[in-house]
């Protein structure tokens, strides 16, 4: 019986080559590698993808911010260009030069540069001395920061009620110095020291989140170069200022900028202090805008609101440019933006938003 052979089998036969290792993967269904157009395809695909989530998430702040922040504040310089929203006549500057020759808003400027110029220094320099003073070995250090973070906590018109009940004519400052022979004096009423009170009761509200920024940063110093200092001899003054001062100074100038733009906010509690038309001293911006607002002037208004954005702009930027040449480039120009945004929007709320609603809440009323 003759038994079969495969044909590798028989002999003499030559065995054929093994197919060659690409071709076995192909006979065996893998998936092909994929080719370098396919892989750019997937690449940018992905990138797409990306581009739509983040559009998808950004997309509802960005709409808001247009609609309630950009296009109202681009409505106002169409105002103070023109004469009229009657008649829209094209005017040029003249809406604003009107604005600059006006008694009231002289004097709403005037009072508040001297505001921010007093206020926000010792604002400053007060909130990085408490945060030092906390930082050492004293007794009672949560008393302290309790103390000074208590006004962060209570209302606004809890604080205004305190303030008219201290600084009244009738009220108990004069009744504390009365057995000391002061004569009563009406704090709100009279010449200087109505921005004394002011100033005390803006740095009374904002002293305690300032001084938690300053302790904040104050942490993140590294203890090695304060112990090498302390180690070769240096002092108290020398380690501050060649040291501490170098780590706090994007502290200090974020400090700086809110404060900035917290004095420019300080109406809300003038206003419920003293009302629409206060003492000449305390006249500020914000209760011009406010007045004007319900005459109504638009023009006179609008005019108004450009000049102190532009003002707000720059004093936003002076500290930054100033402190330019400090940080790396990615972060100087990370921060610039960014404040720069969080001062438009704050200044657009603060002081276009609020004739609005206090007009809102007049009309509720009546």
């Amino acid at each position: 019986m003759r038994i079969f052979k495969p044909r590798g089998e028989r002999a003499g036969a030559v065995s054929a080559p093994a197919a060659p290792l690409k071709k076995r993967i192909r006979r065996s269904g893998a998936p092909k590698p994929p080719a370098p157009a396919r892989r750019l395809w997937d690449r940018s695909n992905e990138r797409v993808l990306d581009l739509l989530r983040s559009i998808g998430f950004l997309g509802p702040s960005v709409l808001g911010v247009t609609v309630f922040f950009i296009a109202p504040f681009l409505v106002v310089v169409w105002y103070s260009v023109i004469r009229s929203p009657i008649n829209p006549e094209f005017v040029g500057l003249d809406n604003f030069i009107s604005v600059l020759q006006n008694y009231s808003f002289q004097t709403a400027a005037k009072n508040t540069a001297i505001f921010s110029i007093l206020a926000v220094p010792l604002a400053v320099v007060l909130s990085l001395g408490l945060a030092l003073i906390l930082e050492c070995r004293i007794p009672c250090k949560s008393w302290f920061r309790t103390f000074f973070l208590s006004p962060m906590m209570v209302p606004v018109a809890s604080v205004v009620l305190i303030w008219q009940v201290v600084f009244h004519r009738n009220g108990t400052l004069n009744a504390m110095l009365a057995p000391f022979g002061w004569q009563p004096v009406d704090w709100l009423n009279a010449p200087g020291w109505c921005m004394m009170v002011i100033i005390i009761l803006f740095l009374w509200k904002n002293l305690g989140y300032n001084m938690i920024l300053f302790m904040a940063a104050l942490n993140n110093i590294p203890k090695e170069l304060l112990e090498v200092a302390d180690v070769e001899g240096a002092s108290a003054a020398h380690k501050f200022f060649n040291i501490k001062l170098r780590y706090l100074s994007p502290t200090v100038l974020f400090v700086t900028i809110l404060s900035i733009i917290n004095s420019f906010k300080v109406f809300r509690e003038i206003y419920l202090l003293t009302g629409n038309y206060p003492y000449e001293g305390l006249y500020m911006l914000q209760h011009f805008m406010n007045n004007t607002f319900a005459q109504p002037d638009y023009q006179k208004m609008s005019s108004a609101a450009v000049l102190l954005a532009i003002v707000m702009v720059a004093l936003i930027a002076l500290p930054l440019v100033l402190a330019y040449i400090s940080f790396p480039i990615f972060f100087r120009t990370l921060i610039f933006w960014l404040f720069l945004g969080f001062g438009f929007s704050s200044y657009v709320s603060s002081v276009l938003l609020v004739p609005v609603f206090r007009k809102i809440e007049e009309t509720e009323d009546a």
